[in-house]
C-alpha cells in the first residue's frame, strides 16, 4: 500500500528540484519540480519522494491528525 504524507518544507536546494520536508521531527529529501512555486514554510503532500500537491496549513494538520489517529488505533 502506498501512502502520501504531508510535510512542511524546511529548506530548498539551489537547483530548484529538491527540498527537505519535515513532519513529527523526521525529515526527508523531496523532489519539488512538479510544484514550481514552493517556498520554505509551505506544506506539501509527498508520495514516493515527490511533492505532488501544495496544502494549506489546515489541510496538513487535518491529514497529520488522521495519520496519528490511525497509528494509535492499531
Amino acid at each position: 500500500m502506498c501512502l502520501a504524507v504531508p510535510l512542511k518544507i524546511v529548506s530548498l536546494e539551489g537547483d530548484g528540484k529538491h527540498a527537505v520536508g519535515e513532519a513529527a521531527g523526521l525529515t526527508q529529501k523531496v523532489r519539488v519540480d512538479f510544484l514550481p512555486a514552493i517556498a520554505v514554510g509551505d506544506y506539501v503532500m509527498v508520495h514516493a519522494g515527490f511533492a505532488i500537491e501544495k496544502l494549506t496549513p489546515e489541510q496538513a494538520a487535518e491529514n497529520l491528525a488522521c495519520i496519528e489517529e490511525a497509528i494509535h488505533a492499531l
